[in-house]
């Protein structure tokens, strides 16, 4: 996994680019795979280049291209915000992020640069994006125009943002900070903000903070009449040449650019010859206003002059255009080597880039967001093709759940049912579905069913089957579908839409079987909270298990979570915590913690625990402060179905959480059990749930 880093603001112009140039710069010094992400581009639907982008990828020579190095247009998310499908940019964001991820060893994300565009906050949308990308996250601020107290204020605002919400937060910068508040401002900031955390201030550099003539040509749509080469000059104030030139002449300022009439030739010549003078500063260049071009005679004179600033003609009156001016905001283009190197000095000057590039290479985050969870499924079940099959065929929703799994091409499926019913329920729900590319069996009267009946007799007469009783199974859509996996015709089986959970997993258990040294076959729920992904076991199958099954539960939870990316801590839950509880119900968990402990020291796991103590890090520290497991918990395990199925349906109704679900564990091979209350996108993830399954030794 390459190291990232996600770079974002208070505001708009908070000096990003000058933070996300020497951040570059610092990773190339480690690797030369540098990667470049920015999950929303500030351009219009007529721009073909975003400015930042393609500064990145040019001056660095990177390894990509612009297409690569972004997910979203603004305009597009301000669309699909306000239509609610924060789901969909989250999934296309990390999707790109993941590709990066996979070609380089470091990644640089950098943030948005809208302020409350269509009533979304830059923070919200920063927040939402690096919170599921799992990566941390370096602040931005821009100190100059606020009162030193206002940008304290802002800056603990913005950092509490985002740890309250669980993304981590290595580095805080404070840019354009006046260079007689710089101690004052670090100071605060020292406060306020943990030690662990990196700070820096970067002071004001004005140069840096000047436009270029090549902005303001852009904003007024001008027309270059001398000088292209010189575009790039900054532009450090501008003053209207409106008066007679000898009083002029006594206004011009170092880097100005004089804004004029056009048919001001005294103005204009008279600013040609103040540059070209040591005794007047320096102009940037001149910018001639109501679409007049100087009569040829000028234009002759000018022609002969060898001037180093470019004269623009625009459309539009001398005091409008200079308001144009002034709101004409800075950037940095790569082909403007002089502030880009300004830029990447004054980063190595004042950020403590050792101690960033520390943090950033020792950083491991546990925490696996449930939109990275959901999106790794997808992935994972796709690596490795495999061949699933549903027995309920003729239900809505498994039509449904099969018509997206095909047209995203993650499985091979198998369909139990009659063709034409299922076509003609595909057909009545609207479906893009080619079943021509699905495989349908019709268990009644499949080719396969003198072989599933003679398999099925050796297998259970032992228990007393007949061969007439085997047959006749052998037609049940459950038993047929496990019988394809003994056979090797499916890799697994998804059912339980239409069937109670003892009809699903019973041929499984009496053909399939379970692993070696496995005696209990239980389940578990991924619940995807808000910030964290969650193991919850046994919430389906066991009733009342004994220490000794409790135990066994718990093993086969941590190893099916670690098996899915989520590092195995358990709580074993009780109504008390630690040796404060006694009784029956007390004693069964602490035996089966010790049991574990016995079979797996190296796993984390406390037990008894109550659950606030489990996972909540404010209460586990009263409760148990020792504990490596209190508060941080990612595998839970109940005491019994009773306790595990209520809690699993009261936290997912209660929170909105997505339970994903149940999943089988201890089988031979994968056979998952659906709630009759299931809907679509519970069958969809149940299948990629049993391909990953599927795919594991």
């Amino acid at each position: 996994m390459s190291k990232a880093i996600y770079v974002t603001t208070i505001e708009s112009n908070s000096g990003k680019s000058l933070v996300s140039l020497g951040l570059l710069r610092m990773m190339l010094t480690r690797s030369s795979k540098v990667g470049y992400f920015r999950p929303i581009i500030n351009t219009s639907k007529n721009d073909v280049f975003d400015n930042h982008t393609n500064t990145a990828i040019n001056f660095f020579n990177l390894d990509t291209n612009h297409d690569e190095c972004y997910a979203y247009h603004q305009y597009e998310v301000v669309e699909l915000l306000s239509e609610g499908k924060e789901d969909e940019i989250i999934h296309n964001v990390i999707k790109k992020y993941k590709e990066l991820e996979e070609k380089f060893d470091y990644v640089l994300v950098e943030g948005t640069d809208f302020s409350g565009e269509g009533g979304f906050t830059e923070v919200d949308v920063n927040l939402m994006i690096a919170k599921n990308l799992g990566i941390p996250v370096l602040i931005v601020g821009a100190g100059n125009g606020k009162k030193k107290k206002d940008f304290i204020n802002t800056m603990q605002i913005t950092y509490n943002s985002f740890t309250q919400k669980e993304v981590d937060v290595v580095g805080v910068i404070a840019n354009k900070i006046e260079v007689d508040e710089v101690g004052f401002i670090k100071n605060e900031l020292n406060k306020i903000i943990p030690s662990t955390v990196s700070i820096d201030i970067i002071p004001k550099v004005n140069f840096l903070a000047y436009p270029t003539v090549k902005e303001v040509v852009e904003a007024l749509d001008g027309k270059i009449l001398f000088g292209e080469q010189f575009i790039d000059n900054a532009i450090g104030s501008y003053s209207i040449g409106a008066m007679q030139l000898r009083n002029y002449l006594t206004r011009i300022r170092e880097n100005a650019l004089v804004v004029t009439p056009g048919d001001r030739a005294d103005v204009i010549l008279g600013a040609l010859q103040a540059n070209a003078s040591s005794n007047y500063p320096k102009i940037s260049g001149i910018i001639l206003t109501g679409s007049i071009v100087p009569e040829d005679s000028i234009l002759k004179l000018i022609e002969g002059v060898q001037s180093t600033i470019p004269i623009i003609s625009v459309d539009g009156g001398t005091f409008s255009i200079s308001n144009k001016i002034g709101a004409v905001k800075p950037k940095i283009y790569a082909t403007n080597n002089r502030k880009i190197l300004l830029a990447l000095d004054t980063f190595d000057n004042y950020v403590n880039v050792e101690r960033l590039t520390n943090i950033l290479s020792t950083f491991h985050s546990e925490r696996l967001t449930p939109s990275m969870f959901q999106y790794s499924l997808l992935q994972r079940a796709k690596a490795n093709r495999k061949h699933i099959v549903l027995p309920e065929g003729n239900d809505n929703r498994i039509i449904k759940a099969a018509a997206r799994l095909q047209l995203l091409n993650i499985v091979d499926l198998t369909l139990l049912g009659d063709k034409k019913q299922i076509q003609h329920k595909a057909d009545q729900l609207g479906l893009q579905i080619d079943l021509e590319k699905i495989n349908i069996l019709n268990p009644e009267d499949s080719i396969h069913n003198e072989t599933f009946g003679k398999t099925l007799y050796e297998a259970r007469k032992h228990k007393g089957m007949t061969e007439a009783t085997a047959n006749d199974l052998a037609r049940d859509v459950s038993y047929y579908g496990t019988l394809m996996i003994l056979n090797g015709l499916a890799d697994g089986m998804v059912s339980g839409a239409v069937h109670t959970t003892m009809h699903t997993i019973k041929p499984s258990l009496q053909i399939i079987k379970t692993k070696p040294g496995v005696s209990v076959v239980s389940s578990v729920f991924f619940m995807c909270l808000s910030d964290r992904v969650s193991v919850m076991g046994d919430c389906a199958v066991n009733p009342n298990p004994n220490a000794e099954q409790l135990a066994e539960i718990a093993l086969s939870s941590a190893a099916s979570a670690a098996s899915f990316g989520i590092e195995p801590k358990v709580a074993m839950l009780s109504y008390s915590s630690g040796s404060s509880g006694k009784g029956e119900e007390v004693e069964k968990v602490r035996k089966a913690t010790e049991i574990v402990k016995a079979k797996n020291p190296d796993l984390k796991i406390e037990g008894p625990i109550q659950y606030d103590a489990a996972v909540d890090m404010s209460v586990a520290k009263t409760k148990m402060p020792d504990s490596e497991v209190a508060g941080q918990a990612s595998v839970l395990i109940f005491p019994d179905l009773n306790t595990g199925n209520n809690t699993y349906k009261a936290i997912q109704r209660e929170t909105g959480a997505l339970a994903i679900g149940p999943m089988l564990q201890g089988l031979n091979k994968p056979v998952n059990d659906l709630s009759r209350g299931c809907t679509v996108d519970d069958i969809f993830n149940t299948v990629l749930l049993t391909a990953i399954q599927a795919n594991q030794k």
